[in-house]
């Protein structure tokens, strides 16, 4: 018995290893969003570090805030077929999420099925020229199989079959500042069954919650965690939204939205825009309720209803508005149709877009969701419906004439007028100093849109010291222009031209291929403390056209910078020492967390490479660490807290600690020695610090 039992075991972590073979996720990064998307066409992790445990977010904007918005999402697809209702769903209103076979996860991909990636970026490792945006996701699922690849585990609870389709999706995310806050989601789904699909809707569901979880956790407290958000619909834009309605601490002030953007079938394009026998629908109801007016849809039939109307062709609409926006724990779904009689073989094409927004600060709560606090929204969503549009810019779904910028004879979507190029940087870091590099290949940039070289200038940003220190950051918005370089003779920026800055001669580094035009020094800052910069292109804009100057990336060429001293070859310059010394407990630095881990102090003037060990008085070992020249922060917390290693550079010759012992213990106050070993020469150097607290 024990053996079959085993067995049964051993057979059910094959099955879950087989089944996790066809199953692949990534996150969005080159944007202020980062959001897990898997090859079933679903978004967000419920919130459980992602199904792989690779700890992705689940879509945290802005990035690295920890203000979650999205616990799940995915496509539905509804059809009578025969005389049959059938409905397929990536995902529905489950508390756990997606796993292998469960109800109402009906989407799966073959065996060896993967994400794949590829980026319009000439630098990005993924740069693919059929690619569409900055970092795109593709895959193809299907809802025909009733038994997960792989596996002889069932998808529980299919009603009246599949539907037999194929989807063929696509996800694109941009790096540029007025594009870096929506997700486009792009769906084509074909029929690849043998009978017609009569009254097609098709629709997006997702379950919101605005919550920072660096404060609140996901899931603390129960489902108090997912009762805190008001929803709404702005029909003009045929965008569904949740916000925190409740002032949750820790910055969520934030809306996420979800929107339609277009259809196509039979080479016509469908929008209720333009047609309206053809319809948008919003729906909410509470998560998991089966009872109330809001309930949860619990089988096909309901599922195709709440598909094929909306609240808002209800005549209780206003009503339901008002209802809505109180704290509760909802989910949501916008779907469109009917596409009639799509018949073997045919496809059709769907796109929603996943907009992120900061609420404006109006003077009233976060729960009063005023038009005035959601002019963001309003202003992102409009940027991912132009996104769609690309060539179409009258959005009628026609090639006019003059908008055929390609020349390819058809609409060509998903382009949007470019910034001129990132920089090329480099960044010098050395004793209260911070020297930035930068080539010129912004100023060969071609904009996709006019066909111009619009290039008109160069911004400089920093953050004041002491943004990091607190709940929630907002690095980009932390940004402060310092300096601005722009061409002289037009009506536009300062006309200050670029003589203070280039160099007299360009200037290349050894193992560095970039050569370098312009030059910029930073003086007199603080050793330790935390800097970030960046540096933008900008170009003249289309004020005839009434487009803005458009300008690069700050995200992209981000870089938090902890000035200090240098690597110390063969002590030269001087003795290794502590700072601060005295270290006082909770000092102003280390910021608002109470986490011991979250505590730090410096080792400076260390050689390139060196071992580090610190004592007590009795000489009894506390800690030791290796350190190398390209130390960036990651052996300590604080700047898993309030940095970003991928974005972290130091001088060299500095080092962190906690202050925590080998053993991960609190250390008591009192004198410490400390001895720095040259693991070049072999020379050591000793010296004391201590701990008051």
């Amino acid at each position: 018995m024990k053996l079959f039992i085993i067995s049964i075991a051993l057979l059910a972590f094959i099955q879950k290893v087989l089944a996790q073979s066809s199953f692949d996720e990534k996150v969005t990064t080159v944007s202020n969003i980062e959001m897990t998307i898997n090859n079933l066409g679903m978004i967000g992790n419920a919130f459980k570090g992602s199904y792989t445990t690779l700890g992705y977010s689940s879509c945290e904007y802005p990035k690295n805030s920890g203000v979650e918005h999205l616990f799940e999402g995915g496509l539905w697809i509804g059809a009578k077929v025969n005389g049959s209702t059938i409905v397929s769903t990536a995902c529905i209103d489950d508390p756990s999420g997606y796993s292998t076979g469960k109800e109402g996860f009906e989407f799966t991909a073959e065996i060896g099925s993967t994400l794949l990636e590829r980026s319009t970026l000439l630098d990005n490792p993924n740069y693919n020229p059929n690619a569409i945006s900055h970092q795109d996701f593709i895959c193809d699922f299907t809802d025909k199989n009733t038994i997960v690849p792989g596996t002889n585990i069932p998808i529980a609870n299919l009603e009246n079959g599949p539907l037999n389709a194929e989807i063929h999706f696509e996800s694109y995310n941009w790096n540029y500042p007025y594009a870096d806050y929506f997700v486009i989601l792009n769906y084509t789904i074909k029929n690849s069954s043998n009978n017609i699909w009569n009254d097609t809707y098709l629709g997006f569901w997702i379950d919101p919650v605005v919550r920072n979880v660096n404060i609140t956790p996901a899931g603390s407290g129960g489902s108090n965690f997912y009762n805190k958000s008001g929803t709404g619909y702005i029909d003009s834009l045929f965008i569904g939204y949740e916000f925190d309605a409740t002032g949750n601490p820790g910055f969520t002030n934030s809306y996420i939205g979800l929107k339609f953007l277009g259809a196509e079938y039979q080479n016509r394009f469908f929008h209720s825009q333009l047609d309206t026998a053809f319809k948008t629908y919003f729906n909410s109801w509470t998560f998991r309720d089966f009872a109330s007016s809001y309930r949860t849809p619990a089988n096909d039939n309901e599922r195709f209803e709440k598909l094929s109307s909306g609240l808002n062709y209800s005549p209780n609409w206003q009503t339901y508005q008002n209802q809505l926006r109180t704290p509760g724990n909802r989910s949501q779904m916008i779907s469109v149709g009917p596409f009639n009689a799509i018949l073997p073989g045919e496809t059709v094409n769907i796109v929603f877009a996943i907009v992120l927004a900061k609420q404006v600060d109006d003077g009233q709560p976060q729960s009063t969701d005023s038009y005035q606090q959601k002019q963001q929204l309003i202003k992102n969503s409009k940027w991912a419906q132009a996104a769609y549009n690309g060539e179409d810019q009258n959005f009628n779904g026609i090639l006019d004439n003059g908008e055929d910028l390609d020349g390819n004879g058809k609409i060509t979507r998903f382009i949007l007028p470019a910034p001129p190029d990132i920089p090329k940087v480099r960044w010098e870091v050395n004793h209260q100093k911070v020297t930035l590099y930068w080539s010129n290949n912004a100023e060969n940039s071609i904009d996709p849109i006019s066909r111009k070289k619009d290039f008109e200038g160069y911004k400089i940003y920093k953050t004041q010291v002491g943004f990091d220190l607190t709940n929630t950051q907002d690095v980009v918005n932390a940004l402060q222009l310092v300096a601005s370089f722009d061409k002289p003779g037009n009506s536009i920026g300062f006309n200050n031209g670029f003589e203070k800055v280039r160099l007299p001669q360009p200037l290349k580094f050894e193992g560095d291929t970039t050569t370098f035009h312009y030059k910029m020094e930073f003086d007199n800052l603080l050793n330790g403390w935390q800097h970030a910069f960046a540096i933008t292109a900008f170009d003249e804009g289309e004020p005839e056209n009434g487009l803005e100057s458009l300008e690069s990336s700050a995200l992209t060429v981000l870089k938090r910078i902890f000035p200090g001293l240098p690597a110390n070859q063969g002590f030269q310059n001087g003795e290794p020492f502590v700072y601060p010394n005295p270290y006082y407990v909770n000092a102003a630095w280390e910021g608002v967390s109470t986490s011991e881990e979250d505590r730090k102090l410096y080792f400076a003037n260390l050689p390139a490479r060196c071992e580090v060990r610190v004592y007590t008085t009795a000489m009894d070992l506390v800690y030791s660490f290796k350190h190398e020249a390209d130390y960036n922060g990651a052996d300590t917390p604080w700047f898993n807290t309030y940095s970003d290693k991928k974005q972290n550079l130091f001088a060299g010759g500095e080092h962190a600690w906690n202050l925590l012992s080998s053993d991960n213990q609190i250390i008591a106050r009192g004198i410490y020695f400390f001895a720095v070993k040259d693991l070049d020469t072999g020379e050591i150097r000793r010296g004391k610090f201590v701990v008051i607290k």
